[in-house]
């Protein structure tokens, strides 16, 4: 592993990389489709760092300092964050990679995304980056709405972090944090064990665990910017582990059945799941929940999962 020693005249200090600059993106060069212009640009763009206590913090510095197009890498986080704020547990060996996302010469994103359209950006980058890695014999699935799945334990999970300018989104940061060889959790996998249990594997180092992701991530958000959520989300809604999951919403049993466009949880009631606590919102026999609002945790099997 090349191990260098870089100052960053952005950031002011010393960053010790040991991850591969040169190896990612002949990675990157390598995957179908991606032009040499795509590839010089991300080459020109990328911060390698060996520890951090946040990519997405440390991108949000970059972009502050006129860097709208950045991408950073660490080896380790010291306070990465998922949803609901927890923290996220990035010893080394994982890959910890976040992305600026930006439309250049405009003043948001996609004029028709505006901030309650926001979870469009995390549904897209799921779809992208678990479409990339099937693409590599790895048969990942999604959980709503921000976790990427392999054999029904944890394999990664993406967090999304948005500017507003005029109610539309003007600048994202998108993290993502993929297990490649690093300590987990029970609820956990990481590639390196899943691979132990495989004839072969298709991908051969964390420099092109991280091309591929970037790769679908890029994918996903270009997808997303020029067909809309409406070309993703029957894909999305295929990978969607979450599908039949049964759940309890105030005193309610109901039945995961899709996404809206907007990234909402849809929830179905059965007729006869009235109670005496149902609340008046709730009374229709199909919801929307919106992220962050119910957890759907790892307790059990999911619908379709074998013992």
């Amino acid at each position: 592993m090349l191990i260098s020693i870089n100052f960053d005249p952005i950031l002011g200090k010393l960053s010790v990389a040991e991850f591969n600059k040169e190896k990612f993106i002949d990675s990157l060069s390598n995957i179908q489709g991606v032009s040499d212009k795509f590839t010089a640009s991300t080459f020109a763009n990328l911060h390698i760092f060996l520890s951090l206590p946040s990519t997405n913090q440390t991108l949000w510095q970059l972009i502050d300092s006129g860097n709208p197009s950045s991408i950073v890498i660490a080896s380790q986080q010291t306070a990465g964050r998922g949803q609901w704020g927890r923290n996220w547990q990035s010893t080394v060996g994982g890959l910890y990679m976040s992305i600026a996302i930006a439309k250049q010469c405009e003043s948001t994103i996609a004029p028709n995304i505006s901030i309650s359209q926001t979870p469009q950006l995390t549904l897209s980058s799921a779809w992208g980056i678990a479409s990339s890695l099937r693409d590599y014999g790895v048969p990942v699935q999604v959980k709503w709405p921000n976790d990427l799945i392999l054999e029904q334990k944890k394999l990664g999970g993406i967090l999304t972090e948005t500017r507003i300018h005029k109610k539309k989104i003007s600048q994202a940061v998108i993290g993502v944090g993929i297990n490649w060889a690093n300590s987990l959790p029970d609820t956990g996998i990481n590639l390196q064990s899943y691979y132990g249990k495989q004839s072969k594997s298709e991908i051969f180092s964390l420099e092109m665990l991280a091309a591929i992701v970037f790769h679908g991530l890029d994918s996903g958000i270009k997808q997303l910017l020029e067909s809309g959520i409406e070309s993703i989300l029957p894909s999305y809604q295929q990978l969607l582990i979450n599908i039949g999951q049964q759940v309890v919403v105030e005193n309610r049993i109901g039945k995961i059945v899709g996404v809206t466009t907007n990234g909402e949880l849809r929830v179905k009631f059965n007729q006869d799941s009235a109670s005496p606590l149902t609340q008046p919102q709730i009374s229709s026999s199909e919801i929307f929940l919106k992220p962050g609002t119910i957890s759907l945790g790892y307790g059990q099997p999911f619908p379709g999962s074998q013992e």
